[in-house]
């Protein structure tokens, strides 16, 4: 058996966490089967904006007649668009691995583990303990149980990731941020594109009127339907159909096309590294239970990221890694605190959001503010022809405090930074937004003017 002070399970955000003890000295361990660089570098966010940004060049350019700039996409080198993607990706994955290899005190097991008895996991021909246990162990992509799913040949966020050629057109099973990204990125390639959508909005976890605009305007690119479940996939050749039936009338519908994508959600790795054989507890869906300061009920194994389920994008992981590594090493503990966490969909149009949806904030009892201000009330958006999009803030009525914020529109992801940051203050006040110059005409100010329509909901 090999001893080791931390053991890490998972390369992504996980490496934070061994940087740090490398850094201060502890034998480290990290357990990774596959690319160094885990899900985000390899197989998520950052090849997918790879992707993504061209397909917002190309939409944009197909949206340039409205400012009287006539030009027109003649073709598209999917081919190259995917080969640099892939270069990209496999040179920082590269790079990593060789870092890691050359770190003194730092050993890499490229097998996957698999705990068999308390603090004790096996690798390959490995069996490895350690003081300190992370699991950072990620998760893949969910395949729903539908009736002949095993018999046709389907792409997932992993493996579109791989293709050569692109599909004339393409189904998306699953119409969640993952299903939405790529349905632009396809769209916007010229690939015919369905999305099928099992709830009864796209984006189902964000604002109503954001998930209505959103199906406005990338319906004009592409088919989406919503309230349909998926009840039989199959294939003839090389085309494969959906079978689909209507959540409100129970009729049938059919769906054909060359490619078929399953974006139905994701899934923990724990059924493969089998955690409850240390101790450690699962929820109902298979994701380990933290408390808040990301302990797990067993003591010395802290667990973060996908692998717990609770807000799985990229940035959260990195800031739990920081929250559960000064945990494991200082006696004052502090809380993971979700409450100011962002994300945002790369979709075209872009979304944003942190906190509070304004349900949400009523139902737990706040009286609330709501602000709302539309892109084309700026300068800026004037000058940009009017997008469609707008920001809406929920506020608490009586202390001022910033409880959410909700933007569609051109760089959402950049502009829902000014809420975010005001969360993070010790009074969370949206007065410093208000009271702020504003660079005019920038798209910025569009936030300002969503605090200062602010009214009683």
């Amino acid at each position: 058996m090999e001893k080791f002070d931390v053991l890490v399970i998972g390369s992504g955000s996980g490496m934070i966490i061994a940087s740090a003890a490398v850094n201060q000295g502890f034998k480290t361990a990290v357990v990774e089967s596959g690319p160094m660089g885990g899900t985000c570098l390899n197989r998520g966010c950052v090849p997918s904006k790879m992707l993504i940004y061209p397909a917002d060049v190309a939409a944009t350019i197909k949206e340039a007649a409205k400012l009287g700039v006539n030009a027109a996409v003649t073709s598209i080198d999917f081919k190259s668009i995917m080969e640099r993607m892939r270069r990209l990706v496999n040179g920082d994955s590269a790079a990593q691995a060789h870092a890691v290899e050359n770190t003194p005190n730092l050993t890499w097991f490229k097998e996957t583990g698999e705990f068999i008895s308390d603090y004790t996991i096996k690798v390959g021909e490995h069996v490895i303990t350690a003081e300190k246990i992370f699991i950072v162990s990620g998760a893949r992509p969910g395949i729903p149980p539908v009736k002949g799913i095993n018999s046709v040949d389907y792409l997932t966020s992993d493996t579109a990731l791989t293709l050569k050629e692109q599909p004339k057109s393409l189904i998306i099973i699953g119409g969640g941020y993952i299903g939405a990204e790529y349905g632009h990125f396809f769209a916007s390639m010229g690939t015919k594109t369905t999305i099928i959508q099992r709830a009864p909005r796209i984006l189902p976890e964000e604002e109503p009127e954001i998930s209505d605009l959103l199906r406005k305007e990338m319906g004009k690119r592409m088919e989406i339907h919503t309230s349909l479940e998926v009840v039989e996939v199959k294939q003839q050749g090389k085309v494969k159909t959906v079978v689909t039936k209507s959540r409100g009338d129970g009729s049938l519908s059919e769906f054909s096309a060359d490619a078929l994508m399953v974006a139905a959600g994701r899934v923990p790795n724990s059924d493969i590294l089998k955690p409850e054989k240390t101790g450690v507890k699962l929820d109902e869906r298979g994701y380990i239970k933290v408390n808040e300061y990301l302990e797990t009920g067993k003591k010395n194994i802290w667990a973060l990221g996908d692998a717990i389920g609770k807000q799985m994008f990229k940035h959260v992981a990195n800031y739990e890694a920081e929250v559960a590594w000064h945990n494991a090493v200082h006696d004052h503990k502090v809380p993971m605190d979700y409450s100011a966490a962002p994300h945002a969909v790369f979709t075209h149009p872009q979304v944003a959001s942190v906190g509070l949806k304004e349900t949400e904030a009523k139902q737990q009892g706040y009286k609330v503010m709501v602000g709302k201000a539309f892109y084309r009330d700026t300068a800026m958006g004037g000058a940009m022809g009017d997008p469609e999009g707008f920001v809406k803030v929920i506020v608490e009525q009586k202390t001022g405090k910033i409880l959410g914020g909700h933007i569609i529109g051109p760089e959402a992801s950049i502009l829902i930074q000014e809420i975010v940051n005001a969360m993070v203050t010790e009074d969370r006040s949206f007065a410093p937004i208000i009271r702020a110059m504003h660079i005019h005409p920038a798209l910025s100010e569009v936030v300002q003017q969503a605090f200062g329509n602010l009214r009683p909901a």
